[in-house]
């Protein structure tokens, strides 16, 4: 068999399930360090993005307040109320209301509110990942009783990596790290040995070959990843030495603007455009939260003459280029409309 398991649940605007609404009331979480980041270092596209926890997320929709404090009429928080039932409601209030109300009276600025507002979306993101460790749970527990737990393969992955405050964001999108790197763990006790730590360069690209292999069947030739089974397996092999990524979805939400990059064991090189030319170079060793690009330190030359030539080589594997994005874009664009 094989089941595709998919999950919405941490997902904006971070609705809780009603046995978690107080999970987390009697903590209140520390920031990243670089959560008032103040984006020196770098170039327009992260002083220029519209996804701070402080500044850009939502009253209503995000930080569920039914007044927004501001005297803004517009609460779209009003229409997640509408969709509950009676019962759903009451549980709702009684969980939130009383803290929302104390908020309020505090009228707190600056720093304080910044941290504030950090607190509701963490708590509310992480009340929500409960319930996805419970579906995964209960499938892994299910499979342990009914004997299945030795020959099957269970992979648990994400569409992309998440910003918990790094940089004073949420959301995704940016190929800096923490939504560059995705969730990949797996079991099957045939063949990975418990407690494995692989640290190659897999891309989403490499997860239908690497099903294919599993069930005995040659991928297409069309197909632009490669099987990650032997790697895993402790198998040596020879494996790609960089990855490939672009994002075009600009002026967009969150409007992130459109780059695409390389990124290596150790290097990461950006490169901005549509609307600005930047370039930005990362030493993660050195800098492994993306403070500060070294793309014009003459230090790194070598290791940006390296990285261009690297993402050419790329680009042209995959078939990538500005002008395909574009009618991709455009093609995205108009389909959106029509919905």
């Amino acid at each position: 068999f094989c089941l595709l398991y998919h999950q919405k649940a941490p997902h904006r605007n971070w609705l809780p399930a009603p046995k978690y609404l107080n999970l987390f009331d009697d903590k209140t979480f520390d920031p990243p360090a670089n959560f008032f980041d103040n984006y020196e270092g770098r170039g327009r596209a992260a002083k220029e993005q519209e996804m701070q926890i402080d500044g850009h997320a939502r009253w209503g929709h995000d930080f569920k307040l039914l007044v927004d404090p501001n005297g803004d009429s517009t609460n779209f928080f009003n229409a997640n109320l509408r969709r509950m039932d009676e019962q759903q409601r009451a549980d709702w209030m009684a969980a939130y209301e009383q803290e929302n109300q104390d908020f309020l009276k505090a009228k707190l600025q600056g720093k304080e509110l910044a941290l504030w507002k950090y607190n509701r979306y963490i708590k509310d993101y992480l009340r929500c990942v409960q319930s996805v460790d419970d579906g995964v749970g209960e499938i892994l527990d299910y499979l342990d009783q009914n004997g299945l737990a030795e020959n099957t393969v269970v992979i648990y992955t994400s569409d992309q990596g998440f910003y918990l405050g790094e940089h004073g964001w949420f959301d995704k999108r940016f190929m800096y790290e923490q939504s560059f790197r995705t969730p990949l763990l797996m079991r099957f006790p045939k063949e990975i040995k418990p407690g494995t730590v692989n640290n190659d360069l897999v891309m989403n690209l490499d997860f239908a070959p690497t099903f294919l292999d599993y069930a005995g069947v040659e991928a297409p030739q069309e197909m632009q990843g490669e099987s990650f089974r032997k790697l895993i397996a402790g198998e040596k092999v020879e494996w790609r030495d960089a990855i490939y990524y672009h994002y075009y979805e600009y002026p967009s939400e969150h409007m992130v603007k459109r780059h695409y990059g390389v990124r290596t064991d150790r290097y990461k090189l950006i490169h901005f455009y549509y609307d600005i030319d930047e370039w930005e170079l990362y030493d993660l060793e050195k800098d492994p939260d993306e403070m500060k690009s070294v793309y014009n330190d003459p230090a790194y030359a070598d290791v940006q003459k390296m990285l261009h030539q690297k993402l050419e080589e790329l680009r042209a594997q995959y078939g990538d280029s500005d002008e395909l994005s574009q009618q991709f874009l455009d093609r995205y664009l108009e389909s959106r409309k029509k919905k």
